[in-house]
């Protein structure tokens, strides 16, 4: 039986502090620049999150990582045909940027759709705007998404035979930090507050500078 986006959502965590045990800690000095940012505890290892991509902007054009992660950013993987976990989801991100605004640091919100058949740009741009003015929203090919979300660690399923228009994508939740130059930052889960965010959000734009 198929898992339900809101059942999905509840393993999500754990499955990514699985997946995160592995991943390559930016240091100076042999040290953790960002440990004191930290809530997850990350060790050392070959593999990275994030990574190259190409994908398609709300507005239609061709982007790479270059393009579109040159602040500090807020990364989703949802769908904008989602109930209710994506709408919560990237709301709270965009509290997040507007608290984080007031403090004097821009952070860019960025959602990476997991079902391209349905969110083409102009879906994604009407929805985004909606969420956020500065929200950037990317579709691609299925190549392309998988391709990006492979190299995110994350997990989307879009149903093999969905039967008509009203289908789930089973995915997971988990917000991405990336810091221009630095890539992968550290991740916020459901539980976080924008609050939270914010603040875990400024302490690593702080460290960056030094």
């Amino acid at each position: 039986m198929p898992i339900s986006t809101r059942t999905y959502a509840a393993a999500a965590v754990s499955a990514v502090a699985i997946g995160l045990v592995a991943i390559y800690a930016v240091t100076v000095n042999g040290a953790d620049r960002f440990e004191a940012c930290r809530e997850s505890r990350i060790s050392g290892g070959a593999a990275a999150i994030g990574g190259a991509f190409t994908l398609t902007d709300e507005d239609g054009r061709s982007v790479t990582e270059r393009d579109v992660l040159t602040k500090p950013s807020l990364v989703y993987f949802g769908y904008t045909f989602c109930p209710d976990i994506c709408p919560a989801d990237t709301g709270r991100n965009a509290e997040a940027v507007d608290i984080l605004e007031e403090m004097g640091y821009e952070v860019t919100p960025v959602m990476i759709s997991v079902d391209p058949k349905r969110d083409t740009p102009e879906v994604l741009k009407e929805w985004t705007d909606y969420i956020h003015p500065r929200m950037i929203g990317l579709t691609g090919t299925d190549e392309q998404i998988n391709t990006v979300a492979k190299s995110y660690r994350t997990y989307f399923k879009v149903p093999d035979s969905p039967g008509d228009d009203f289908y789930l994508v089973d995915h997971m939740t988990q917000t991405y930090l990336m810091l221009p130059e630095i890539g992968f930052a550290d991740f916020f889960s459901r539980d976080d507050t924008p609050e939270d965010i914010a603040s875990r959000t400024a302490c690593f734009v702080e460290a960056a500078r030094e």
